[in-house]
């Protein structure tokens, strides 16, 4: 797996990531990857995948999927009709969308059945150490008590990270760590790599950005 930084975007339910505007967006974070030379990859709301994906050439992922099989789930999202969007991968155990133990054990085998990567959120050293048993391919570290603060968990309580870093290494060195929550500045960026990360998964930093081309540039101008 490619050791160069990596950024996911996560547009959760904003009004500036949703619909025509999650397009232009999504435009915006291709532009930004191209001239800064940096992986970036989008998370887009599950109505929004299929007009992205036919207008960009960048990794998208889906922000969720259910433990279901086809069937009688009506309102549940099926990992088989995720696939057929397009996507490269999925988020897991997102913070605002937790999963039980089972379920992230199944999901995360659904990606692999799929081929498709997986993005493992977890919230603290211990829960990121077991999750590391599932083998996703990304555990993104994101304590929800700095999720959408503006307090960067790389300055807030870096221990947290080099920890999660240290102790999922132990378990398996393939997975690559992202650091979460409270992440929007090149100074953020910066430290999340310091204490051995992979990259970054964020999200209002940018979207709620007056300039969200500009904010992703930011972002990388210290790497």
């Amino acid at each position: 797996m490619s050791k160069t930084p990596i950024i996911i975007l996560n547009y959760k339910t904003y009004v500036e990531s949703t619909g025509k505007n999650a397009v232009q967006l999504s435009k915006y974070v291709q532009e930004a990857s191209e001239e800064s030379g940096i992986n970036m990859a989008i998370a887009p709301q599950a109505v929004d995948l299929y007009p992205i994906i036919n207008e960009v050439d960048i990794p998208v992922y889906s922000q969720h999927m259910d433990a279901i099989t086809p069937g009688g789930h009506t309102g549940s999202t099926l990992p088989e009709a995720i696939k057929e969007t397009g996507v490269t991968g999925t988020l897991i155990n997102h913070s605002e969308q937790r999963l039980t133990i089972a379920d992230i054990d199944a999901v995360v085998e659904k990606t692999k059945d799929l081929e498709l990567t997986s993005v493992l959120c977890t919230n603290n050293v211990k829960t990121s150490a077991a999750a590391a048993s599932f083998n996703p391919d990304y555990i993104a570290i994101e304590p929800p008590e700095l999720i959408g603060t503006g307090i960067p968990v790389s300055q807030a309580n870096p221990e947290i990270v080099e920890n999660t870093v240290n102790e999922i290494h132990k378990i398996n060195k393939d997975i690559n760590v992202l650091c979460g929550a409270g992440i929007s500045t090149g100074e953020d960026m910066k430290a999340a790599l310091e204490l051995g990360s992979q990259g970054v998964l964020l999200a209002s930093g940018i979207i709620k950005a007056d300039d969200q081309k500009q904010a992703l540039l930011d972002l990388v101008s210290l790497i």
